[in-house]
């Protein structure tokens, strides 16, 4: 059984080579994404045991996952793949500055099939940590079910729940995800958070403000992700800022994703949450030194170079 268990949907990705609109941009670059498999890809490549549960269509696409995941140690022992759904996908264009827009086709997805009757109780009971997001809770009634599910399975045993809020508005309306978020923040262990997020759900414009109110929630590790500013920590016992570091921006896509597998491993490992900050800053910066999500997750001895080489906290 592995430690880690994660929980959402696979998207094929096609990232422009060149910065411009989609209508203009001529050459692609096949990858993988989805915040829930970037996260495990991140996991697995700081040592960690991990395992992906999740629908897949029985097409390429669906197999190149598998190919990907077994490829990386990722457990895919209870992967459903359906040979009447498809596997999404989503493309990205590059913008200036090293921003980028996505476009999807995901509705109907082999992943929003995935339901709480394809849970396997027993696997999550194994797990010492469950990963989950909003984008999981989003793309049908039917994960999000399946994902609350897990995440109550993983508290009454005792486990550990890590949590993205991954705010996607297109997706859902925002009573619905106020509601559905305030159930998963009661089950969770540390939720991760952008100003995007709190301010398209709650208005919010402030760190601080956002990490007490998430905390009022009753979640008990609040990371507010800031990009290449770093990320701010709070809990009942301390809140502070810990600085990202200086890298050369290529595409920031499954930056954050990857931090969270890092945070993970600091969790794990049993490191002070200053020492977990700074590693997951530095996996997540450099992730967004090359083209896609998947590709630039750095390994565990590269982010640790990484720290070193600008003196970070270790």
């Amino acid at each position: 059984m592995p430690d880690v268990v994660a929980l959402g949907e696979p998207m094929v990705e096609y990232c422009a080579t060149d910065v411009g609109r989609l209508s203009k941009v001529e050459l692609f670059k096949r990858g993988w994404g989805g915040d829930t498999s970037n996260f495990a890809v991140s996991a697995a490549r700081q040592g960690l045991s991990v395992g992906h549960i999740c629908g897949l269509g029985d097409d390429e696409f669906g197999r190149s996952f598998l190919d990907l995941w077994e490829s990386e140690g990722i457990d895919i022992s209870r992967v459903k793949v359906e040979e009447d759904a498809w596997t999404a996908i989503y493309i990205i264009s590059l913008m200036e500055g090293g921003g980028h827009d996505f476009t999807y086709y995901r509705v109907g997805s082999a992943a929003s099939r995935y339901s709480v009757d394809d849970l396997d109780i027993d696997y999550l009971k194994g797990a010492k940590v469950f990963h989950t997001s909003g984008i999981t809770l989003a793309i049908s009634e039917a994960t999000r079910g399946a994902a609350i599910e897990a995440m109550r399975i993983t508290r009454e045993k005792g486990g550990f729940n890590s949590f993205d809020i991954n705010m996607r508005a297109k997706l859902w309306d925002i009573e619905t995800a106020r509601n559905s978020l305030a159930e998963a923040f009661s089950y969770s262990d540390v939720v991760y958070a952008s100003m995007d997020d709190m301010n398209t759900l709650y208005g919010m414009t402030e760190m601080e403000e956002a990490a007490r109110h998430l905390r009022d929630m009753g979640v008990g590790t609040v990371v507010v992700k800031h990009g290449g500013e770093g990320c701010y920590v709070s809990t009942d016992e301390e809140s502070f800022t810990m600085p990202g570091f200086r890298i050369d921006v290529v595409d920031s896509t499954g930056a954050g994703d990857a931090f969270d597998g890092a945070w993970v491993k600091g969790v794990l490992e049993g490191w002070d949450l200053r020492r977990t900050a700074s590693f997951a800053n530095a996996v997540g910066a450099l992730t967004a030194t090359g083209l896609g999500a998947v590709a630039p997750i750095p390994r565990y001895m590269d982010a640790l170079g990484l720290i070193k080489e600008q003196d970070g906290v270790w």
